[in-house]
């Protein structure tokens, strides 16, 4: 774990994302672990769901944080309803051994192979590998060309706007910024695209943009933000379109004790993002995204009814929503359980579904 700048007095904010980030790639998450049900299926399985168990392979360029861990538990809870044998590769954050990965899926026997991230000069090539050789291929939040890959992905538009939206209300315009992104993910790049536009619409100026995705991407922030803050202490607010990142600022604003001044802004949800919320004194103010279990689901069923035959569009988008910290503390949400009770719009039970399918809710 990077050493990070030293405090006189460590918040409990911070103590708990610290925890957060050095247990990144373990499956233990903040807060209670969201129970899985199964609807009851009433069709007749397709083929190739009615020969028994079908193998399919996940490769993932990450696994490592909350909000990928839950995605993973949800893919892997959908799986096992449908009778799938899930194969999961995780690269964690190394793209050579995510191209070794994709090969390893390829030769596996696999019927379909689920690509979770990754750059496009890496995946891009093997994902025709496997199209050529018949196998299904489902793509989240991964920019291919191949008219033959089923893709799925985030509004991240929608999530981008909704996050800014919120800084917006917390600083208002004409405000000096800063910005925690990293290109070249596909995710990140469309809600860049946003951010770029909203900057100039609210007259904002960019005092800094840094920025690195890892294997313990919060812990490895820190002291990049840390230093930007110190160069930049007039900033009002600061977007990091990835929870991970939002984690990293949050400490960093901790770290520079200006919680009172400097307002964080996320994207994406999680157990551990909910309890950073709304800790006392966080300056992380609103955050935007999906359910990750949900989506992890939706993805595995996606990919189901493509190998059924029975899917009938070559895009499929998870809607997002906007997520405050004034309505955690209003109703004394803790956990994702209690925020899709409050948030029903954070069910995607209907995405991909159909009547022979178990459908998996958390």
């Amino acid at each position: 774990m990077p050493r990070l700048t030293p405090v006189l007095a460590v918040p409990a904010l911070a103590l708990a994302l610290l925890a957060t980030a050095c247990s990144q790639s373990t499956t233990n998450s903040a807060g209670p672990q969201a129970t899985s049900t199964v609807a009851q299926a009433t069709g007749k399985r397709p083929a190739p769901f009615d020969q028994g168990t079908v193998k399919v392979a996940l490769v993932r360029q990450s696994g490592a944080g909350d909000y990928f861990e839950q995605w993973g538990n949800g893919a892997k809870a959908q799986a096992k309803a449908l009778g799938i044998d899930l194969a999961v590769y995780d690269a964690q954050a190394d793209n050579a051994k995510q191209a070794t990965d994709l090969n390893s899926a390829i030769n596996s026997g696999a019927r379909a192979i689920i690509v979770d991230h990754g750059f496009p000069a890496t995946v891009a090539p093997l994902i025709d590998q496997a199209v050529a050789k018949g196998i299904t291929v489902v793509t989240y939040d991964v920019d291919t060309t191949n008219p033959k890959v089923i893709t799925t992905e985030q509004d991240d538009a929608d999530i981008a706007t909704a996050a800014i939206g919120a800084l917006s209300a917390a600083i208002g315009k004409n405000a000096p910024v800063g910005y925690v992104n990293v290109a070249g993910y596909a995710p990140l790049d469309r809600r860049d695209a946003v951010w770029q536009k909203a900057v100039g619409d609210n007259g904002w100026t960019q005092a800094f943009k840094v920025g690195k995705v890892t294997d313990s991407t919060t812990t490895d922030n820190v002291p990049l933000i840390s230093a930007a803050l110190t160069q930049h202490g007039e900033v009002k607010g600061i977007f990091a379109p990835y929870d991970e990142l939002a984690k990293g600022a949050t400490l960093a604003v901790q770290n520079k004790h200006l919680e009172g001044s400097v307002k964080v802004v996320g994207a994406d949800i999680s157990n551990a993002d909910i309890q950073a919320i709304t800790a006392a004194n966080s300056p992380w103010v609103a955050t935007a995204g999906t359910d990750p279990s949900a989506v992890g689901a939706a993805v595995v069923r996606t990919a189901a009814l493509q190998l059924a035959g029975q899917l009938s569009k070559s895009t499929v988008q998870f809607p997002a929503v906007a997520v405050t910290r004034d309505l955690l503390v209003s109703k004394q949400i803790q956990n994702l359980d209690q925020l899709r009770a409050a948030l029903p719009a954070l069910a995607l039970n209907q995405v991909s579904a159909a009547d022979w399918i178990p459908v998996v809710a958390h």
